[in-house]
């Protein structure tokens, strides 16, 4: 049976298998917009680096939805109030802040 995959957002630290992918990657940050040519008008839930080797070049970052979870391979610290605070705002207001994102690449 298939591991049901928590409520987004996971901690820091984190490393997930992506769907159809070889390699894990390990979560560094939330919310996050690519800079690069192809990817300007997106938005990503995570930014992530591969996993073990981490980042290895600054300008390579890796971008992912939730739904693209696989498998959590570990768990960063969710046991933790700061987290758990930046989790309630993530939850609150993340799905709105992606929403005017995107409108505010529509209106261009």
């Amino acid at each position: 049976m298939a591991e049901k995959i928590p409520e987004k957002f996971l901690p820091i630290g984190t490393v997930v298998t992506l769907k159809g992918a070889d390699k894990r990657v390990m979560i560094l940050s939330y919310l996050i917009f690519p800079t690069g040519e192809k990817e300007a008008k997106k938005m990503y839930d995570y930014g992530a680096c591969s996993f073990p080797e981490g980042v290895v070049d600054s300008k390579v970052g890796i971008g992912f939805n939730h739904t693209d979870i696989e498998k959590i391979d570990h768990m960063g610290l969710k046991e933790d109030d700061e987290f758990k605070k930046l989790n309630d705002l993530l939850g609150k207001y993340g799905e709105d802040i992606k929403t005017e994102f995107k409108k505010t690449f529509e209106e261009k």
